[in-house]
């Protein structure tokens, strides 16, 4: 085991790749929710009309008893979520909080859940992002975008005491797979343009194609860790560094020395604290192509 293995093992132990995927928060794309755009179709009701600016609420997908009336009180805490500046996430978070303890069963739970899963990976709070996310799915089990922020951001922050973490494993790889077949099927909102649709569905498959070569790094399967990296990169209009540091560890174990060469180069462009360790990569990748034999294309 080279140094820069032990390097990423230590690294995935730590849960420090999360630092990849924490601008999330601040650059989310729009919502693809299902659920959230057929609610934008509908009225509410006529007395206490939400501001029509801002996101609509969420119909529950599930078999409770149909939500309470919206009151005066209730679109008033709803106003304030919404206009709580997205630059102080920790505000908002409290804010999303604070409507939830008042209102758990409220019609615009869903769309507080959306900003608390973004806003909890923002500040590496993985167990509220987990919490959240879950019942986000349990309301809209066909979110793509949440079942890809939790299927890329679970296995990142596994280490040795994570319990059942091959139980963990299975289900990132389900979250991730069932994003990547709801893709497709997607309709584009009309409030959006085509190309920030296309942005958004590349950004979300690119996170479900990261968790999945996250998943496959873990268990070891290096072949097949290389073409779910190789997607994640390519859809992403700022590729995350650490999926090309992953990247080009695949390729090294699976003998692809130069393709390793070129990961770890593009991985060390970008600036961050994983810029020394992939200059180390392309060094490393280089020697080992000099000395051992590449494995054909």
């Amino acid at each position: 085991m080279n140094k820069l293995t032990r390097t990423a093992i230590a690294i995935l132990a730590g849960g420090a790749l999360l630092c990849g995927v924490r601008t999330l928060a601040q650059d989310a794309p729009p919502t693809l929710d299902p659920a959230k755009r057929q609610q934008q179709q509908q009225q509410p009701p006529q007395q206490q009309q939400p501001d029509a600016s801002k996101p609509a609420d969420v119909t529950p997908l599930t078999l409770d008893s149909a939500p309470p009336p919206v009151n005066a009180e209730e679109e008033a805490a709803i106003k304030l979520f919404r206009d709580a500046s997205m630059n102080d996430i920790a505000k908002k978070d409290q804010s999303g909080e604070d409507f939830l303890q008042k209102y758990p069963q409220s019609r615009y739970r869903s769309e507080v859940y959306l900003w608390l899963v973004r806003g909890y990976l923002a500040q590496g709070q993985v167990d509220k992002m987990e919490d959240v996310g879950e019942k986000e799915l349990a309301l809209n089990p066909n979110d793509p975008q949440t079942l890809a922020i939790l299927g890329s951001t679970l296995p990142r922050a596994m280490n040795s005491s994570t319990p059942n973490p091959q139980q963990r494993l299975d289900k990132s790889e389900a979250y991730c797979k069932k994003a990547l077949d709801l893709l497709p099927t997607l309709r584009k909102p009309p409030e959006l343009t085509d190309e920030n649709f296309m942005k958004a569905k590349d950004q979300t498959s690119a996170m479900a194609y990261g968790g999945l070569g996250i998943i496959a790094f873990r268990r070891q399967h290096f072949a097949e860790a290389v073409p779910n990296f190789e997607q994640a990169v390519k859809l992403d209009p700022t590729p995350d560094p650490v999926n090309y540091f992953l990247l080009g560890l695949s390729y090294e174990k699976t003998s692809h020395f130069d393709d390793a060469v070129a990961a770890f180069n593009k991985c060390a462009a970008v600036p961050g604290g994983l810029q020394e360790k992939c200059k180390t990569g392309v060094d490393e990748a280089k020697k080992l192509g000099a000395t051992q034999l590449s494995a054909p294309k």
